[in-house]
């Protein structure tokens, strides 16, 4: 008896929450659309304020650079712009812009200097063939600038990471005889130094905590700076590791010889002065001195000469 009243009790409570649940089923399903919709609803909200937060160029030119970056890649080479992405390396990668999208960049200058120069030849009311001409003349000029800044800023950067390494191997070669590891050095460096190769320390200690290895790490840096100090500096360290020779030594030498080597390029560019000079000298003081001192004694030959006659 007594378990045909634990069976009916618990047929009738089962019987209720079923009730209630399908009486308060659809108030549920309702709630849980409108919360759906009211998070959909501010998550897009937030999602459009992030975007119009952005920058100009973030919003529309780099979409649009994006896009064209798709066609120019389907015409140009892999090995190009593998090319193109180790030269953005040594440059610093300037706007934080991939090599298809800087190439996509440069075609567009070039379209726009071609078409400014079209532009200004129809305005002049010039022939076809000037018009030709002046808008062949201006797209060269277009594509020119884009291969000569590039070439320049990673020049100038490699140069900036040339004379700044002396120092840095100083200040590293210290703090590691002073006990530190290697990545405590690191660190050290970045917080006393400032300048580019700094800001490649800093790239290669963040790959260091990652996870990433020495070597590869070192390696790395090495690939993108693509400096010849900086590569003998890296060979040595790695060969170190390997090795199991004291990274103070090691340090020690290159310091003493990246410094040598600053030396000796400054006695060369003080060699290749005076050879320089030369053509300043030959082409526009001496005529000058010429004109100076010859002129009035010209002049008297010249009054001489048409007083005999």
């Amino acid at each position: 008896m007594i378990f045909v009243l634990i069976v009916t009790f618990c047929f009738t409570c089962t019987l209720v929450l079923a009730f209630f649940h399908f009486l308060f089923r659809e108030q549920n399903e309702l709630a849980e659309r409108l919360k759906k919709f009211t998070t959909s609803q501010a998550r897009q909200k937030k999602e459009e304020e992030d975007e119009l937060s952005k920058p100009f160029s973030e919003r529309v030119i780099r979409p649009v650079i994006g896009w064209f970056s798709t066609l120019v890649t389907r015409f140009t080479p892999s090995r190009s712009r593998e090319k193109l992405q180790q030269v953005l390396q040594f440059a610093g990668n300037p706007g934080n812009l991939k090599a298809h999208e800087y190439q996509a960049l440069h075609f567009l200058l070039v379209a726009l200097a071609a078409l400014m120069g079209w532009s200004l030849a129809w305005l002049s009311r010039k022939g076809f063939l000037e018009q030709f001409v002046m808008a062949f003349l201006l797209g060269l000029i277009g594509y020119l600038l884009g291969k000569v800044y590039l070439s320049n800023r990673a020049r100038q950067r490699q140069q900036a990471m040339q004379k700044e390494l002396p120092d840095v191997l100083d200040l590293l070669t210290v703090s590691v005889e002073a006990g530190l590891g290697f990545d405590a050095a690191l660190l050290r460096v970045i917080e006393k130094s400032k300048g580019v190769l700094a800001k490649e320390f800093v790239t290669t200690l963040q790959e260091l905590q990652m996870g990433k290895s020495r070597r590869e790490a070192l390696r790395d840096m090495g690939k993108r700076t693509g400096v010849d100090d900086i590569l003998t500096f890296v060979g040595a360290m790695i060969q170190a590791d390997q090795l199991g020779v004291s990274i103070t030594k090691i340090l020690r030498t290159q310091a003493d010889q990246v410094r040598m080597k600053r030396r000796q390029r400054v006695e060369e560019k003080a060699m290749k002065a005076p050879i320089k000079m030369l053509i300043p000298l030959v082409f526009f003081i001496f005529p000058s001195i010429f004109i100076v001192l010859l002129g009035p004694a010209a002049i008297q030959i010249y009054k001489q000469f048409l007083g005999g006659r």
